[in-house]
């Protein structure tokens, strides 16, 4: 997954040197941390949070095959 959310991220970004995605996984969960620069927050979240409701989605449907449950949190 951490793989996915960085290729999306770098794509929306102008500073794509400075995505970092962390992948963190607990028991039955997979926790991946988006960090961009402050610059590029918006392009991230997108209007209404459009954009991270559609990163969000997507991952879940990349997950779909695996029991685990994943989250993506972005920073």
């Amino acid at each position: 997954m951490k793989e996915l959310v960085e290729v999306i991220a770098r794509a929306l970004v102008d500073n794509p040197d400075e995505v970092v995605v962390t992948e963190t996984e607990k028991d039955n969960e997979t926790l991946v941390q988006l960090h961009v620069a402050s610059a590029d927050m918006g392009k991230v979240i997108g209007k209404q949070g459009r954009i991270a409701r559609a990163i969000r989605t997507v991952v879940k449907a990349a997950s779909s095959g695996s029991d685990k449950k994943v989250t993506v949190d972005i920073e």
